[in-house]
């Protein structure tokens, strides 16, 4: 008929791709998008704010101690004259990679938890489940303390100083944090494997484990995305608690929340100095937080966005 054109069918497959309707449902989060760039802004500030900002972490001027904010020094001193900014950016790198590691952990072992019990129907997944609810049950700052107290020196001596306590903060992290991503991937599970295309792959001949790789979990991650994102925000937290309880990483390793830690005796001739590091954990939980809403939003077809 003239006059009318018809689309290619790759020109459909663009306009109407998962990918680019998900990203036009999170566009319409708006504070979704804002945290996306103030967490973006925080970790190029992290990655390239060394190559910017040379001041030394630990160059010690003792007459400047405890200045404000100024051209020389914009985000102050600490009392023995260390640039706070400096500080900032290399405990910041610190800090977000012990989130994103101990995310990484609870993520993992949640995932190969939660997909074992959804997929079995006898007493594995309940054992499973059980062995879920009794991690879930336990206080879990008074057994994060006991696991520091007790593996940090060995862990220390193997790996050194700042190696051994990352390693074993990330593991004790994200070991206590895989439990509700664990609940949460084995009820997708339920649901899933009863759908008709799950059936009639099993109806074909296809494995469990092709089941599970190919139609289940890749219909299941976006939960799992989700969850990922609380997880990351939940671990900058329990990472600043233990360094403001004095029990994480080395006085020498200003991370975010050892700034805290070591700001806190000076509050009221020195605010600066736990004002800026307390901002931007602030900033950067809040923001993760928001992503994750975002996608939570972006991610689930039944919402009408």
């Amino acid at each position: 008929m003239a006059g009318l054109t018809l689309a290619s069918p790759s020109a459909e497959r663009g306009v109407y791709s998962p990918w680019r309707e998900t990203w036009r449902r999170y566009r319409r989060h708006r504070l979704a998008v804002i945290s996306a760039f103030l967490l973006l802004v925080l970790v190029l500030a992290v990655v390239v704010g060394p190559f910017l900002w040379r001041l030394k972490i630990n160059d010690i001027d003792i007459v400047a101690g405890l200045q404000g904010p100024s051209l020389a020094h914009p985000f102050g001193t600490d009392d023995l004259g260390q640039d706070i900014l400096a500080r900032m950016i290399y405990g910041g790198r610190i800090s977000l990679a012990v989130g994103l590691a101990a995310m990484l952990v609870s993520v993992v072992v949640g995932t190969l938890i939660g997909s074992l019990a959804g997929m079995s129907r006898g007493a594995l997944g309940h054992g499973l489940m059980w062995l879920t609810d009794l991690f879930l049950s336990l206080p879990q700052l008074p057994l994060l303390l006991l696991l520091i107290y007790l593996f940090r020196d060995g862990l220390k001596q193997m790996f050194g100083p700042e190696g051994g306590i990352f390693i074993l903060i990330v593991l004790v992290i994200g070991g206590l944090r895989w439990m509700p991503v664990a609940r949460l991937v084995r009820a997708q599970f339920l649901s899933i494997r009863e759908k008709e295309f799950v059936e009639a792959a099993r109806a074909l001949g296809a494995s469990p484990v092709r089941q599970v790789v190919r139609h289940i979990l890749p219909n299941a991650v976006g939960p799992v995305i989700i969850a990922g994102t609380i997880d990351v925000a939940a671990a900058i937290i329990a990472e600043s608690t233990l360094s403001f309880l004095g029990l994480g990483f080395p006085p020498d390793t200003p991370t975010w929340g050892r700034l805290l830690f070591d700001a806190k005796d000076f509050l009221d001739i020195g605010p600066h100095w736990a004002l800026f590091p307390g901002g931007a954990i602030f900033i950067a939980v809040v923001a993760i937080n928001f992503i994750g809403d975002g996608l939570r939003d972006a991610l689930d077809a039944r919402r009408v966005i």
